[in-house]
């Protein structure tokens, strides 16, 4: 997938995953009670800061904190920019 937008720095783009739609025992969950999706499929990356470079690569599946990033929408779809220290660890 290409995506047009090219983080600056240590930022990246991160697709969540969709939210669980129903729990381990079978419960549907309403839309209202759903968690915020903690992990995602990175999708862009920048091109790191001068003495840290960007550790994650295009496609790396990763966990991120509930509340990490900014949301936004790009051509119809939802998307997480984020640093890439908001990211806790790669899957």
């Amino acid at each position: 997938m290409a995506l047009n937008i090219k983080p600056i720095a240590d930022r990246v783009v991160v697709e969540a995953a969709p939210a669980e739609e129903k729990t381990a025992s079978g419960i549907y969950i309403p839309d209202t009670a759903k968690e915020k999706p903690q992990r995602g499929t990175v999708v862009a990356i920048g091109n790191g800061k001068k003495d840290e470079p960007i550790t994650v690569k295009v496609g790396d599946e990763v966990l991120y904190g509930k509340y990490a990033g900014t949301e936004i929408t790009y051509e119809g779809k939802e998307y997480l920019i984020m640093r890439e220290s908001d990211i806790y660890a790669i899957l």
